[in-house]
C-alpha cells in the first residue's frame, strides 16, 4: 500500500493549523537511510548540517535532538551559567525561557510589540534596566516566522554588553528587509532552528545551531554527546587513552564536561536533507496562501486584522496570525475556536504570555506588560501549511466570519 502523501482534496476535510508535507522523495530518502545498515553516528547528519549552513549563508551549523535541544546548545556553549540574566520575549514557546533556565541562567521576560508580537529594541533596553543586574543573552524570537529588527536589537544588546542568540525555530528560509537571510548570524552569536513536524521543513523532529565560529560549533558537536571527544589531539590523560606509540585506543574517549544526549539520527537527518531541497517551494506557498487571507480577510477589517511582516522582508511564515476583536464581534475566543472546530477547522494562539506560568509565576511573581497582554488578548493563528489548497483559505474565512457572525 503507497503512503499517504498529502491531505485528500475533500472540502470538508479536518484542517489543522499546521501540517508537514510530505512526497515520496522524502520517502525514498528515509528507507535509504533505514536500510543503510547505520541508524545513528552516520554521514547524513554531517551532509544534513553542511547543507542547511549553505541554505542560510552561516560558516557552522550542528545538528540536535529538536529545537529545544538547540537553544539550549548554544547558550551552553556560549558559557551562559549559574547567576547570568538571559532576556526573552514575553510571548514565545516555553523552550526559549526554558533553554535559558536549564543552563541556570534567570530570565528577565521583555514586553513586545501589540501588533507584531515581535521583541524591539526597546523591549530589550527596559528588560536590562528591570534586570537590575548584567545581561548575559537576548533572546529574539522570529514569532511566526516574521523576523525582528536585528539591526535595532543588536544595538540594544551591544549597549548592555549581551550576546544575542536567535531563537529562529519559526523561521528557516526567510530573509529580513535588508536581504539577510535568518541564520546568517550577521547580527547574533548563532541562531536555533527546529525540525519540528509543522515548521517549515520537518525532521519528525530534529533541530539545528547556525553560526559563524569554528570552535563554539566543535564544542557543540561536544556537548551533544556528552561533553564526550575522541580526537586525540584534544585527550588530557595520555596514560587512560593513548597507547606506546601516542596514538588514541581503539576504545578511548574522554568526557570533558558535562554534556547532553542530543544527538540527531540518520533517519531525521535523510528526512531533514530531503526536506530542506524544497525548502524554497515551501516558503514561496505559504506566501502565496498568506496573500490569499489578506485579500479574502479584507472584508473583516477592522475587526479583523492580519499580523503583516515588516515592509521588504521575506518572512518564511510559519503561522498566519490575525488580530480579532473579540469585545467587538460580541464573542469570546474559546467560543470562536470552538465555532471553527466544529466546522473541522483548526485554530491554535501562540502564545500565553511565558510570565503568566505557573513555574515562572512562581519563580518570579506576578508579571504584566502592556504590549504582549494586548497581542495576547487578540491572536489567532489560522490553517497554513503547503499542502493547503487555494480553496481552504475560502472555507476558514467563510468559517471565521460564521463564528464571529
Amino acid at each position: 500500500m503507497k503512503p499517504q502523501l498529502r491531505l485528500a482534496e475533500e472540502t470538508d476535510r479536518p484542517l489543522p493549523y499546521g501540517l508537514h508535507a510530505v512526497d515520496q522523495s522524502d520517502v525514498d530518502a528515509v528507507t535509504a537511510a533505514l536500510l543503510s545498515g547505520c541508524l545513528a553516528h552516520g554521514p547524513r547528519v554531517g551532509q544534513f548540517e553542511r547543507a542547511f549552513a549553505d541554505t542560510v549563508g552561516a560558516a557552522e551549523a550542528v545538528a540536535c535532538s529538536s529545537g529545544t535541544a538547540a537553544l539550549h546548545l548554544a547558550l551552553a556553549a556560549l558559557d551562559v551559567g549559574e547567576g547570568d540574566v538571559c532576556v526573552v520575549p514575553a510571548v514565545t514557546f516555553l523552550s526559549t525561557a526554558t533553554a535559558a533556565r536549564l543552563c541556570g541562567a534567570e530570565v528577565v521576560f521583555a514586553d513586545v510589540d501589540p501588533w507584531s508580537g515581535l521583541l524591539t529594541g526597546a523591549g530589550v533596553a527596559e528588560a536590562v534596566r528591570r534586570a537590575g543586574r548584567p545581561v548575559k543573552a537576548v533572546l529574539p524570537v522570529h514569532l511566526g516566522g516574521r523576523t525582528c529588527d536585528m539591526a535595532e536589537i543588536a544595538g540594544a544588546a551591544r549597549a548592555a554588553g549581551a550576546l544575542v542568540v536567535e531563537d529562529a525555530c519559526h523561521a528557516p528560509g526567510g530573509a529580513d528587509a535588508d536581504g539577510r537571510p535568518v541564520g546568517g548570524c550577521a547580527r547574533s552569536q548563532a541562531a536555533a532552528f527546529s525540525f519540528h513536524p509543522v515548521k517549515a521543513i520537518a525532521a519528525g523532529e530534529g533541530g539545528m545551531v547556525a553560526l559563524n565560529d569554528r570552535a563554539s560549533a566543535e564544542r557543540m558537536r561536544r556537548l551533544r554527546n556528552h561533553g564526550v571527544t575522541k580526537d586525540s589531539a584534544q585527550m588530557v590523560d595520555p596514560l587512560l587513552s593513548l597507547d606506546e606509540d601516542g596514538e588514541r585506543n581503539p576504545w578511548s574517549y574522554e568526557q570533558h564536561e558535562l554534556g547532553f544526549n542530543y544527538r540527531m539520527n540518520e533517519l531525521e537527518a535523510a528526512l531533514g536533507l530531503s526536506q530542506l531541497s524544497r525548502l524554497e517551494r515551501f516558503v514561496r506557498r505559504r506566501q502565496a496562501l498568506a496573500a490569499l487571507y489578506d485579500l479574502r480577510l479584507a472584508s473583516l477589517s477592522p475587526m479583523v486584522d492580519p499580523v503583516r511582516p515588516s515592509p521588504g522582508e521575506k518572512p518564511s511564515l510559519h503561522l498566519y496570525q490575525v488580530l480579532v476583536d473579540f469585545e467587538a464581534a460580541g464573542r469570546s475566543r474559546a467560543e470562536v475556536m470552538r465555532s471553527m472546530a466544529a466546522a473541522g477547522i483548526q485554530t491554535q494562539v501562540h502564545y500565553i504570555p511565558l510570565y503568566r506560568q505557573p513555574y515562572f509565576r512562581a519563580r518570579y511573581g506576578e508579571l504584566r506588560l502592556p504590549g504582549a497582554e494586548a497581542f495576547y488578548a487578540q491572536v489567532l493563528a489560522l490553517p497554513l501549511f503547503p499542502a493547503m489548497a487555494d480553496a481552504d483559505v475560502e472555507r476558514v474565512c467563510e468559517a471565521l466570519r460564521a463564528a464571529l457572525a
